[in-house]
């Protein structure tokens, strides 16, 4: 597994760009908040950490991760943001729902950053356990969130370089 070999919190801070002036939405489910509640804390932290100032960074909630992408839809055409980071939380279960809502959110997501012209970030835990998903949640694998937020960062300004 690739978060095995990597904690989701490593990076070389040299490496991320400012986010001094930029607005970033987060769309974050409230569907198993436990967890992405701190995909939120690690999320808001490494935005501010990286100069984005706490009035810039809009915060919705939604009831599950499948209104994930509606949420970010709104942002994007309602918010004036750079960037909008999804976070959620599909832990396996006994049904396909599973299978159906991360799918869901992963072409919505896809189908977002090619319709907008803004990056639009996939912070959707996808487990197998809740185990699973807290060592990715703040746990021994780090914290998907911080990596959302980088990730957000260095694609505005990927974004900026082309503009």
């Amino acid at each position: 597994m690739a978060t095995e070999l990597q904690n989701l919190s490593s990076y070389d801070p040299t490496s991320v760009p400012s986010g001094k002036g930029k607005r970033i939405g987060i769309v974050v489910s409230e569907w198993n908040y436990f967890v992405t509640g701190s995909l939120l804390r690690g999320a808001y932290d490494t935005l501010v950490k990286f100069g984005v100032e706490s009035e810039d960074i809009i915060v919705e909630h939604v009831p599950g991760s499948f209104e994930l992408t509606h949420g970010a839809k709104i942002l994007i055409e309602k918010a004036n943001v750079d960037s909008v980071i999804i976070l959620g939380c599909v832990i396996q279960g006994e049904t396909p729902h599973f299978t159906f809502v991360c799918d869901s959110v992963t072409q919505g997501t896809t189908q977002l950053n090619l319709q907008y012209h803004i990056p639009v970030v996939f912070g959707l835990l996808t487990a197998n356990t809740l185990d699973q998903a807290k060592a990715r949640a703040g746990g021994r694998h780090g914290n998907k969130g911080d990596e959302a937020a980088i990730t957000a960062l260095k694609m505005i300004a990927l974004q900026s370089k082309y503009k």
